[in-house]
């Protein structure tokens, strides 16, 4: 439901921006660096008038350490927080084959993840995620 990955290299570039939505987030005191603070997000690429990337909605739980999104559209999804030596990644896209989701399974994608933002096992990944401490 969420992998962990340490020691990851990032750097991206902001080329296309898209509708999103953020269906829940919250900061991580924890986490902080000097200078940022990450923060859990369980957010939304595209709609049903504008595709995210790659050209369908998207929606995923995770860390990250990107401020939230300002406007009616963003970049994409960059779950990636500081964890010395680089950086990690916590989370995973949101599946509805694999992510217990109530409601009519003909729902759109997108309707499906706010759905699913309800959910107990959500909530346990949720903790989950926001659970994590550095070592030490």
């Amino acid at each position: 439901m969420a992998t962990l990955r340490t020691n990851m290299a990032t750097g991206s570039t902001c080329i296309e921006k898209y509708p999103y939505a953020v269906l829940d987030s919250q900061e991580m005191p924890q986490l902080a660096q000097p200078g940022w603070v990450p923060r859990y997000m369980f957010e939304t690429r595209g709609n049903a008038i504008a595709p995210g990337p790659p050209d369908t909605p998207a929606a995923a739980y995770g860390i990250t350490a990107l401020p939230l999104p300002e406007g009616d559209s963003t970049c994409y999804m960059f779950h990636f927080f500081l964890w010395p030596p680089n950086s990690a990644m916590f989370g995973a896209f949101y599946d509805p084959e694999n992510n217990l989701t109530p409601g009519d399974p003909s729902l759109p994608y997108l309707e499906k993840a706010r759905l699913y933002a309800g959910t107990a096992e959500y909530s346990a990944i949720k903790r989950m995620i926001t659970s994590l401490r550095p070592a030490g």
